[in-house]
């Protein structure tokens, strides 16, 4: 079990019935029979958020087939001030793609839309449209010798489209970035459902404002993706990982440094994973084991790659950095993948950490960023502010530490209550995320603000900010009609 929303969400004003009826049958219309269902049961995975935590519900949920049957069904519902949801695959971690409760929205699922328009392989270009699956992009991309970096769990069931909308990150941030960064053009509906054809593959083009940087982490709030311009890159030939035990949170940083350094700047992954996280999924995955033969605090995983067809050195220039961090106290036992299988294998301890504790019982949990170099003395403060908050409180702290992010969660004490557990849930994240603030960083990482950290954001963002972000939600979107009560 996981953390609640601390405060339900708001309330649109219940729109005339009649009108909204209307506009309804004209979606209908527009978008045909295979367009559209009301039935109770289809409609359910799309008003569930995926971890649970969020319910709402909705009028109807569309399925346009084409950006023109999207901009037409948002030409409707812009008319009639009927409030819509945008949807891809529904995999967001903070209720940021289910409508709210009042029942006043419709959805708009892209799930339809999910071809691949093109991909120009000599530019390093793939264009595509907002529900297609994570997977089926990389694997397309693939095909054509070339390579789409990004990299999440839910990869074989999140579309592109979501992961714009929420500039999702993932494990390959600290070589590639974030996904707004794998983005070289958009085609988005607009809030009165003009279509903006923003689907250039230039890497230079300095005519005016970045609008595409507008949608891009937008959660839906400013329009609808339908398509994107995205980066590819020289495809991998070889990933050379090593799972390590390192002395502490700085030697893995010290580690991380020299890595870099020394491979030509050529590490993929730099996952931290401390102890708790392995034993809880070797405890409650079955087929996981401890790849070292003694157990340890702390450690990393950490990937090279190599994208040249030849043997450039780079596997032994991993070995070279090992040896060199272990002759210098940073790294206190290792082993290297002599597979693609072994190398899974460090991976399912990684991807299995959320799962576990899952299964373990209730956690509060903490999607944070902060500079890498203030890494070590922000695990120190945010532990100390929660043990005067709840004592026996486990923390079970994994993340890109690559790029600064870390999942810092909290888990239950042994044989506790969950539910007298989560009554400490409001005091828990202020103060993790007060002392992250402090150390300069981020209440959200990666998984962006949706409803769950909505009421946090004023918070920490500066006033200035905010009112920046409510002054272009009102000139794009002054109905409020777009994801309403989310981000904002």
């Amino acid at each position: 079990m996981e953390a609640p929303a601390s405060k339900p969400p708001q309330k649109m004003p219940l729109e005339t019935t009649t009108v909204h009826a209307d506009a309804i049958h004209r979606i209908k219309t527009a978008v045909g029979e295979r367009g559209w269902t009301t039935d109770p049961a289809e409609m359910q995975p799309h008003l569930v958020e995926w971890r649970g935590h969020y319910e709402g519900q909705a009028q109807i949920v569309v399925r346009p087939a084409n950006t023109e049957e999207v901009a037409e069904v948002v030409r409707i519902c812009a008319e009639a001030k009927l409030p819509m949801t945008p949807q891809s695959g529904n995999t967001s971690m903070c209720g940021g793609a289910v409508p709210l409760k009042n029942g006043q929205e419709i959805i708009l699922s892209l799930a339809r839309m999910n071809r691949i328009r093109s991909i120009d392989a000599e530019n390093y270009t793939m264009t595509v449209e907002a529900g297609c699956i994570l997977q089926t992009v990389q694997e397309t991309a693939l095909e054509a010798d070339r390579y789409f970096p990004l990299s999440l769990a839910a990869e074989g069931s999140c579309m592109i489209g979501g992961n714009l909308s929420t500039n999702a990150g993932g494990t390959n941030v600290l070589r590639y970035g974030n996904a707004r960064e794998l983005v070289l053009g958009l085609e988005v509906v607009l809030p009165d459902g003009r279509i903006w054809d923003g689907l250039l593959g230039l890497r230079k083009d300095n005519t005016g404002y970045d609008l595409k940087q507008l949608f891009l982490g937008a959660e839906g709030t400013l329009g609808i993706i339908t398509a994107a311009v995205l980066k590819l890159f020289p495809r991998p030939r070889a990933i050379y990982a090593c799972f390590c035990a390192v002395r502490d949170i700085s030697a893995a940083l010290e580690l991380l440094d020299h890595a870099r350094t020394e491979s030509g700047d050529s590490v993929e992954t730099f996952e931290l994973i401390s102890r708790p996280v392995i034993d809880l999924v070797i405890k409650h995955i079955p087929g996981t084991a401890d790849p070292l033969s003694r157990t340890y605090e702390y450690y990393v995983l950490l990937e090279l790659v190599s994208t040249s067809k030849k043997d450039n050195g780079v596997g032994e220039r991993l070995e070279t950095i090992l040896g060199q961090a272990m002759e210098n106290g940073l790294v206190l036992d290792a082993v290297l993948a002599q597979s693609e299988q072994q190398r899974q294998a460090f991976w399912r301890l990684r991807e299995n950490a959320s799962e576990s504790q899952k299964i373990e019982g209730a956690s509060i949990k903490h999607d944070i960023s902060i500079p890498v170099s203030a890494i070590p003395s922000f695990y120190e403060a945010a532990w100390k502010a929660v043990l005067e908050i709840e004592p026996a409180a486990r923390l079970v702290a994994f993340g890109h530490a690559g790029d600064g992010n870390l999942h810092y969660n909290i888990a239950e004490p042994e044989g506790g209550d969950g539910q007298t557990f989560f009554h400490k849930l409001t005091e828990i994240n202020e103060a993790v995320h007060d002392v992250a603030h402090a150390h300069g960083g981020s209440i959200s990482a990666e998984h962006g603000i949706g409803q769950l950290k909505r009421d946090e954001l004023s918070r920490y963002k500066p006033a200035v900010a905010l009112d920046m972000m409510r002054t272009i939600k009102m000139a794009i979107d002054p109905d409020g009609l777009m994801n309403p009560g989310k981000v904002l």
